[in-house]
């Protein structure tokens, strides 16, 4: 379920297999479109529970008048309409997993109740005293920065740390751009499946085309972007830049690295932070250039065995060979 070989691919790889046989909360962060719940499903389908439910909420999506009664149920007569009882999603999901999308954008009443559901692991169906134990399991999803809603207390500081167990942040497409090949002739081969075509490949140019684009809409970008092309390529074999239709940019991919250090009278440990931004750099030129040592030394303007010297130092050699040369 989770395409890519890229460094920051295999490690989210890496957590779901960790994570997926405990019963811990997992909550899953990362830019919009970048397959959260893709991730929450492979945690789901790599546990003991594959077998039970998965129920998807997309807590954005619902109602605010509403939401209490879709999560935890209600009787009848509990509100105006409520003409026969209903079990919520966390009854549904009994046994096995409840995965709660945009999770940032539940009212503050709501995450409370939440918190207790969470807490005591039992449930009380709207306008019913009756309790409900549940064997569930629970994954939480957002887009949005959790500790600064925290912070303008707009999100409940106890109901994140339950919440937050374990964390896994999904990368962005920019990131992973050596995957970007692999996703879209997945995504190819879906399509023409769906649609009963022949099957389509790349030309070297769209391929090209793709792993440069800087895709803001991130996974969900690239396969409706696919599809788009699929359509206009007609009877088509190859898919051109054509099809695509993708933007023209001229500005420089920067590595978009964090600066926001600072020097308080608490100190800091220099050799650990300036590791940190070497390793940051290093990982995402690797990513740029699919694991290629010699390419990500020339990328980076430094020799290949000063670079062969930083990955030893920082730990960084595991793995980096297994990874496809898109550059060589």
């Amino acid at each position: 379920m989770l395409i890519g070989s890229s460094i920051p691919m295999e490690r989210v790889a890496h957590l779901v297999r960790l994570a997926a046989p405990r019963r811990s909360t997992v909550l899953i962060t990362g830019e919009t479109g970048t397959g959260k719940e893709v991730a929450a499903r492979a945690i789901h389908s790599a546990s003991v529970c594959a077998n039970r439910p998965f129920v998807a909420v997309n807590c954005g999506a619902i109602p605010s008048n509403l939401i209490e009664a879709e999560l935890f149920g209600h009787v009848r007569g509990a509100f105006t309409g409520a003409i026969q009882s209903r079990a919520g999603r966390f009854e549904e999901a009994h046994g096995g997993t409840i995965f709660l999308d945009e999770i940032g954008e539940l009212p503050l009443d709501v995450q409370a109740k939440l918190l207790r559901v969470l807490q005591e692991r039992e449930v009380q169906r709207l306008g019913s005293s009756e309790t409900l134990s549940l064997d569930i399991r629970v994954i939480a999803a957002t887009n949005c920065d959790l500790p600064d809603s925290v912070r303008r207390r707009q999100f409940r500081e106890d109901l994140f740390y339950r919440l937050n167990v374990v964390p896994l942040r999904m990368p962005t497409l920019r990131e992973r751009a050596s995957d970007i090949p692999l996703l879209a002739n997945h995504f190819i081969e879906m399509i023409c499946r769906t649609e009963h075509l022949s099957r389509k490949k790349l030309d070297d140019a769209s391929e090209e085309a793709l792993v440069t684009y800087s895709w803001p809409g991130n996974v969900r970008q690239l396969q409706h972007a696919v599809e788009m092309a699929v359509v206009l390529s007609g009877d088509r074999y190859e898919l051109t830049p054509e099809d695509f239709a993708l933007p023209v940019q001229h500005e420089d991919r920067c590595l978009n690295i964090d600066e926001g250090v600072r020097v308080t009278r608490a100190g800091l440990n220099f050799d650990e932070t300036v590791n940190r931004f070497e390793r940051q750099i290093i990982e995402q030129a690797l990513s740029l250039c699919a694991g290629n040592k010699a390419r990500t030394a020339e990328l980076l303007q430094m020799r290949r065995t000063t670079l062969l010297a930083k990955l030893k130092s920082l730990g960084l050699s595991i793995g980096i060979d297994s990874v496809q040369s898109a550059c060589a």
